[in-house]
């Protein structure tokens, strides 16, 4: 099952009286993109579409489409609980390095869910984490945290400032 079908039926289990325009307007893509999905998905069983005025449809997810929307949104969180185990695996041996090179507090650099799991991960450890100023920095790189010396960052950068390369 592809993402736009599976947000299709999504869609559709929140809010059954939705129009093909809310769909559109929801999922990001053309009506007549929707009208296409909505009757593929009628095609393959998942979604069955009553009238409910002359010009309005009600849009029902079969047993087909529950049973489809179900197992892919079972997929979708195993698949989400294995990069956040990942993740934590990876903060945790972060958080292990820096107590044992008896760092007590680093500046933190990063904006995402791999840096909020790491920062919870410091805390536990007893890091103090910061955004403002630290010896040590941490960057959160995808799915990778990397530990360097705010000394060798600041001599890095003024090394590119003034256009030298070695």
């Amino acid at each position: 099952m592809r993402d736009y079908e599976f947000q299709l039926l999504d869609a559709i289990a929140d809010n059954p009286t939705v129009t093909q325009a809310g769909l559109a307007v929801q999922l990001g893509v053309a009506v007549g993109s929707i009208n296409w999905y909505i009757k593929r998905m009628v095609a393959k069983g998942y979604v069955k579409a009553t009238r409910m005025h002359r010009t309005r449809l009600k849009y029902h997810l079969t047993p087909e489409g529950v049973a489809v929307l179900a197992r892919r949104t079972a997929e979708y969180m195993e698949q989400s609980l294995l990069v956040y185990r990942k993740l934590r695996i990876a903060a945790m041996e972060t958080a292990v390095d820096i107590q044992s090179k008896g760092i007590e507090c680093v500046l933190l650099q990063g904006d995402s869910d791999a840096t909020d799991i790491l920062r919870l991960t410091l805390l536990e450890h007893g890091v103090v984490s910061t955004s403002e100023s630290a010896d040590w920095l941490v960057r959160c790189v995808g799915h990778d945290y990397y530990l360097e010396s705010c000394n060798d960052v600041r001599a890095n950068n003024r090394l590119h400032e003034s256009g030298s390369t070695t």
